[in-house]
């Protein structure tokens, strides 16, 4: 991998600055994507960007940008985007520096030179994808604040990722209109377009999203990743009737499309079943009771445990022998159980704890 540190005059970074709002923000003689289509928006506010051109006008130096060198030669901003386009609107007269109520186009023809010759420090990085991420990665640890997928898309810029951005990245986009309520996160932090891969792809792991990336980096579109999306969530739709946000949103709802997505489900009877569930104290994770109704693995509704008086009682009670084995055993060598299993009916009370020893336990069917 290449790292090069390169100066460039803000006369340079400006010229041929284009700011076509959803197409992207270009500059730097149209070779530097400032802003790529549909990058997240967030924009400096009145006094953070009059502290950019403070800095200039007193010539002291700015932190150093970071610019990602693509395949075709041109780049891309990886931070240092909103002192970017704070200094190229300054100098395009979009605004006025409060401090002085001048605009670009009134400071006189030295000052304005003055401020075209200011020197800005950039850090160019070409490589491998790999190469790239491990180095974004620390580079992010040092205060570049990026996300995960931030640091991915910038990886794997290209036609495919502005097109995910498209759906996936904007406040009001597509993605957030249809599943808001089943997503959580912020689009314009890549939450939604994480999500979305990681659905697709059926992904744990950063290594398994970086792949999937990597095998659509050349895709002109992302059409596919939009279609797969909206049929998790009509699904989802279809088969839970009722929306209940505060729970759905942490769900792995494309692991279970990916794998339920052709069964036929009795709507009304699952949401009798939700309903239930919700009302069950014993169930402490209520959004495990939508992957619990598909695959019955009680795991996923952490059921609530035995308090340790409950267990001592029980302790004391077998006198420490376990039911199932007859043998005695220590109170550290024992575990908390129900007589009655909480799928039968059996609830978390004194009155349904028992005590067996760790080999019972596991063994003990229905747990």
């Amino acid at each position: 991998m290449e790292i090069k540190l390169k100066e460039i005059t803000i006369r340079e970074l400006t010229e041929g600055y284009q700011d076509n709002a959803e197409g992207g923000v270009r500059g730097y003689g149209g070779l530097l994507d400032i802003r790529p289509p549909y990058q997240r928006e967030f924009v400096y506010n009145e006094k953070q960007r009059d502290a950019v051109i403070d800095t200039v006008m007193k010539k002291f130096p700015l932190n150093v940008m970071y610019w990602a060198v693509r395949d075709d030669g041109t780049y891309e901003v990886i931070d240092g985007q909103q002192r970017t386009i704070s200094i190229c609107q300054y100098v395009a007269g979009d605004f006025s520096y409060s401090k002085t109520g001048y605009a670009f186009y009134n400071l006189l023809e030295h000052e304005q030179k003055e401020l075209l010759d200011y020197r800005l420090m950039v850090y160019l990085c070409s490589g491998t994808a790999r190469e790239k991420l491990d180095w974004f990665e620390t580079i992010n640890i040092a205060g570049a604040e990026l996300t995960k997928q931030e640091l991915r898309n910038a990886v794997f810029s290209g036609p495919w990722v502005s097109d995910a951005k498209r759906y996936f990245s904007r406040n009001n986009c597509p993605a957030k209109g249809l599943a808001s309520g089943y997503v959580s996160g912020s689009p314009i932090r890549q939450d939604y377009l994480e999500t979305a891969i990681r659905w697709i792809a059926n992904a744990r792991t950063d290594e398994e999203i970086r792949k999937y990336m990597s095998d659509h980096h050349g895709d002109a579109n992302a059409l596919a990743l939009w279609t797969y999306f909206q049929s998790v969530i009509t699904w989802v739709q279809g088969t839970f009737v009722k929306k209940r946000e505060k729970f759905m949103k942490s769900v792995n709802w494309g692991e279970l499309y990916n794998a339920y997505k052709d069964q036929v489900y009795d709507t009304a009877q699952l949401e009798e079943k939700t309903v239930h569930l919700m009302m069950d104290d014993d169930v402490t994770n209520k959004s495990g009771i939508y992957p619990y109704l598909l695959t019955g693995d009680e795991r996923t509704l952490s059921i609530r445990t035995f308090t340790p008086a409950m267990a001592y009682a029980a302790y004391e009670r077998q006198q420490g022998i376990c039911p199932r084995c007859g043998r005695h055993f220590e109170f550290e060598a024992m575990e908390a159980d129900h007589i009655t299993p909480w799928h039968a009916g059996g609830r978390t009370v004194a009155d349904n704890c028992q005590m067996l020893c760790r080999d019972c336990n596991r063994r003990k069917s229905g747990k």
